[in-house]
């Protein structure tokens, strides 16, 4: 049962998305203890209680359990007001939701790269990360083999990512561009929008630290060419961060400007077609349950090119950016409007959705059938 006062936090040290609701329990100082996934915790608790084997999920003191990221920490913020991580001006907020869809979909491509390609470096360290998982009480030999072996299913992935030959040097190339434009932002400023952690360091936080920070290829890589990306993953995960404020008058520094940039350059037109897709198969199949994959489509990341599995999760994401700039009032979307022409952002909020999606139960559906 858990603690009368107490959350408990289900998930992984080397679990993407649990990276983020773990920065995000200490940021707001929420008590909480952290419980390894193994399998047996999935078989007893987190299946049946949530109806899919995802993590992390949290269950709060009275029992119920929340699964995915997102809605945790809405579900949380609504509990604990207190150090918002939603910023309350319009270009600070639209940037912060932005900046959540790019780390939690976006940066989900060099974070799979980076660990499952280069297997002199990471192999030993992941399998016995997923030994413990699978094996938690076996000597570690055995616990490295059976972590193998399930280790080998997430590396599986890559390909619907679009990671392959034609575009692994383009990601290596993006991607250590990304990390120095992000430098450059934290060597000036602790967090995206100053002194207060917001729900797009949050968004990056997932894929920066499980994977880029800890694994050790990547981890290398940022400590040597973005030591300050690196002191603000630490920062994050500090017992006690610091708190401060945000910057004054919905400031959005210029350093942030290229990284939206590249954002809106890549991944925008991704979203765009995922959107038209997803509207094609709900016309097909009328109020069922919309499945994580539904095809493939092309993509770009720098110059090249390649294919790359349809995810409507992502449409769902990016609702929320969409969602909220066109809720704005006249005047609260003129200084939202500024940012995007800075980041040439003003084609990707125009961005249609013949058909959105909304999630139930942990799945999504077509949204109002």
């Amino acid at each position: 049962m858990p603690a009368p006062d107490r959350y408990t936090l289900y998930g992984t040290e080397f679990s993407l998305y649990t990276g983020k609701a773990r920065a995000y329990l200490r940021y707001k100082g929420i008590p909480f203890r952290e419980v390894l996934s193994t399998l047996s915790v999935y078989r007893r608790t987190i299946v049946p209680g949530t109806g899919v084997s995802m993590i992390p999920v949290v269950e709060t003191p009275e029992g119920e359990l929340i699964q995915d990221t997102t809605d945790i920490i809405d579900r949380l913020e609504s509990r604990f007001p207190e150090r918002p991580v939603y910023p309350d001006t319009p270009a600070q907020r639209l940037a912060a939701l932005l900046l959540e869809l790019y780390g939690d979909e976006w940066l989900l491509i060099p974070a799979m790269h980076y660990r499952w390609n280069f297997p002199a470096e990471n192999r030993r360290f992941l399998f016995a990360e997923f030994g413990r998982v699978v094996l938690p009480r076996a000597p570690a030999p055995l616990r490295r083999l059976a972590g193998g072996r399930l280790a080998r299913r997430f590396a599986g992935m890559l390909p619907g990512l679009g990671i392959d030959e034609r575009t692994i040097p383009a990601i290596e190339q993006w991607y250590e561009g990304f990390l120095r434009d992000l430098d450059a932002h934290f060597a000036e400023h602790p967090y995206l929008f100053g002194g207060r952690a917001s729900i797009g360091d949050f968004g990056l936080i997932a894929p920066l630290y499980a994977h880029l920070y800890r694994d050790p290829a990547p981890g290398r890589l940022m400590r040597r060419i973005a030591p300050h990306v690196a002191a603000w993953v630490e920062r994050m995960n500090e017992p006690e961060p610091p708190i401060g404020d945000w910057l004054p008058d919905d400031a959005v520094p210029e350093t942030l400007i290229p990284i939206l940039r590249r954002q809106f350059d890549e991944q925008f037109p991704v979203l765009a077609d995922t959107a038209l897709r997803v509207s094609e198969w709900i016309a097909k199949q009328p109020g069922e349950r919309i499945r994580r994959t539904i095809g493939t489509h092309a993509f770009r990341i720098g110059e090249a090119h390649g294919e790359r599995a349809v995810m409507p999760y992502a449409l769902w994401m990016a609702q929320r950016p969409l969602d909220y700039y066109h809720g704005l009032s006249h005047t609260a979307r003129a200084a939202a409007d500024d940012l995007l022409v800075r980041a040439g952002g003003e084609a990707a909020m125009a961005m249609p959705l013949p058909r959105r999606v909304a999630r139930r139960e942990n799945r999504l559906y077509p949204a109002g059938d």
